[in-house]
């Protein structure tokens, strides 16, 4: 469903009575004793606002902190020497002054009276929102539509929240580090935005920016250095727009996913030791197992056993043929030896080429799969099978065939045996490089091992490259269509699809579908898991959020707009409903 689970019905209208209260209610102002009554502050902050005769929000209005609003408390004299008695009747201390004999802190309406009774108190007074010469303080320039779609800013309104008091951590490719746009008016084009002219727009929370609570700069855990061919576009940026947008009041940080799975682990766990209530990613590696959890996996599990929240894009890799199927992948429930192979493998010397998989699950035998791959796209057919790492006994190859036969591209890892990857996976790309359809031949052949494990190849295409396959539907226990894996996958992570900010009726159709089924335990060392039994399916996705929402520079220039779409922008939205989630829980 569309992910909005803090947005609450309309707001109920405000009363044309304003608020009489006694002019001297003990330590209390009179607005802050009209808000300590029970039957007006468990209304919303607007409804409040009406009542109490302030602004709803901007200058004038109550400064608020998530659920608690910010008060000054006077002494006579002994300020400094009252803050654990003020802690003990709730309040969150911000600041102190010796010089004035004041103390600022945050409290909820409902522990007002308590801090009014504290020994020596002479007054508690609210503080309004001051006049600032500020950008739109709701998350910049730019606002992403999610922001609508999800009804973020009225769930900020109903539940007086705005992220304050959490940090949501970002991990992608880099933070601040591109020079080009990912994809601009013309080649190289040079990228619109960098961080420092987000946070002088308000549209990342920084030093520079003038909006009350968002001067904490983005914590760059570790960037991604720009590589020789400048392959790094600051996805990570465009995401923290996003987070900010939806929770202006969080605060960020950010690390990069792009030193393989060991750093990416790593970087998880080192966000979460930063403080990260919540952690957002839209990365996923190849080699990430299809049948258990693997290391990133793994960090997800830790970090989340210890309170965080944390949310995965789905994928972009989800086909559809012009029949409506989707055939993004292909499994078998076990390896069918054909007792042939293609020519052009069985010819390979060494390669014992002569027991390459049946792919027809009736009686008939097919050792080639049918593949149409799109015009200048490349085809990335990712095989694995379900054996543990650390524990693969089967080695098997894959082969693709041009139409002819002839041999065009290949993946031989060694998987088995102290020198092999110990990995069950087989990885091979190919680009067609005409301006016309190709169909090519798919080939697996079983190499070594005498198990028939159970496989399954998906076409990772982040949404286009391939339009048809010659088995495009489930049949005789073969699967056709899910490819959400990998961490994605994990029971502990949230899997985001991608609805358009256009559409509340169905995800995305490029949007990765699931379900996962695991048959071994995490990857753990490097002793191999043990067997499920039963195996365990996970229903993934979790929840969808919204795609192709603007952002200052990133990533594709659409009439004179940035827009950022796909999973990966899905995600960060619902990272920052989680962090106003997280903020109203904590509160409560």
């Amino acid at each position: 469903m569309l992910l909005s689970a803090l947005a609450a019905a309309a707001l109920a209208p405000a009363s044309a009575l304003a608020m009489v209260a006694p002019r001297s209610d003990g330590a209390l102002s009179p607005v802050l004793a009209e808000l300590a009554k029970p039957a007006v502050r468990s209304k919303s902050p607007a409804r409040q606002a009406a009542i109490l005769s302030v602004a709803a929000e901007g200058p004038g209005g109550l400064l608020r902190q998530g659920g608690r609003v910010l008060v000054e408390v006077r002494f006579p004299q002994g300020a400094a020497s009252s803050l654990a008695s003020l802690r003990e009747a709730g309040a969150r201390i911000v600041a102190i002054s010796r010089r004035y004999q004041t103390i600022t802190a945050a409290v909820l309406p409902a522990s007002l009276r308590a801090l009014a009774g504290v020994a020596g108190v002479s007054a508690v007074g609210e503080i309004r929102s001051p006049l600032v010469a500020a950008v739109d303080c709701e998350g910049g320039s730019v606002i992403s539509e999610g922001v609508t779609q999800l009804h973020a800013k009225a769930a900020r309104e109903a539940f007086g929240v705005d992220g304050s008091g959490v940090t949501v951590g970002v991990l992608s490719d880099s933070f601040d580090q591109a020079t080009t746009a990912e994809t601009g008016a013309t080649e190289n084009e040079p990228i619109a935005t960098h961080a420092a002219n987000d946070i002088e727009t308000g549209d990342l929370p920084g030093p520079a920016n003038t909006c009350l609570g968002q001067e904490g700069a983005v914590n760059d855990v570790e960037d991604q250095a720009t590589s020789a061919d400048g392959e790094v576009f600051d996805e990570g940026r465009g995401m923290l727009q996003i987070v900010h947008d939806v929770a202006p009041g969080a605060s960020l940080a950010f690390a990069t996913a792009f030193k393989g799975e060991v750093s990416f682990a790593h970087n998880i766990e080192a966000l979460a030791s930063a403080g990260a209530k919540v952690i957002v990613d839209d990365v996923s590696y190849f080699e990430e197992p299809f049948f258990q959890d693997g290391p990133v996996a793994a960090a997800v599990n830790k970090v989340t056993s210890e309170g965080v929240t944390y949310l995965s894009a789905a994928g972009n890799n989800n086909l559809t043929d012009p029949a409506g199927n989707e055939i993004a992948s292909w499994e078998a429930p076990a390896y069918r030896d054909s007792g042939t192979c293609p020519a052009a493998v069985t010819a390979l010397k060494g390669f014992n080429g002569t027991h390459c998989m049946d792919f027809d699950p009736g009686a008939g035998t097919d050792p080639g799969f049918g593949i149409e791959v799109e015009p200048k796209a490349t085809l990335t057919v990712d095989l694995q099978w379900d054996e543990p790492w650390f524990g693969v006994e089967t080695d098997l190859d894959a082969f693709l065939l041009a139409s002819g036969g002839q041999l065009i591209a290949q993946s031989y890892a060694e998987n088995t045996g102290k020198g092999g990857s110990q990995k069950p996976s087989e990885i091979i790309q190919w680009k067609n490089e005409s301006a016309s359809p190709a169909s090519v031949n798919l080939a697996i052949n079983r190499y070594s091992g005498g198990a028939s494990p159970r496989l399954k190849f998906a076409l990772l295409e982040n949404g286009a490259g391939v339009s048809e396959t010659e088995y495009p539907q489930s049949n005789g226990g073969d699967v056709v269509g899910p490819t959400i894996y990998g961490h994605a996958g994990a029971a502990s992570a949230i899997s985001v699809a991608a609805e358009r900010y256009t559409n509340n009726t169905a995800p995305e159709r490029f949007s990765s579908r699931g379900p996962v089924t695991h048959y071994f335990g995490p990857v753990a060392g490097i002793t191999e898991a043990a067997a499920l039994n039963p195996p365990v399916t996970i229903s993934k996705p979790d929840v969808t959020a919204t795609d192709c929402g603007v952002t200052t520079f990133f990533a594709q220039l659409v009439a004179s707009v940035w827009r950022f779409c796909g999973t990966s922008a899905a995600a960060p939205h619902a990272a920052g409903v989680a962090a106003l989630m997280t903020e109203a829980a904590e509160g409560a």
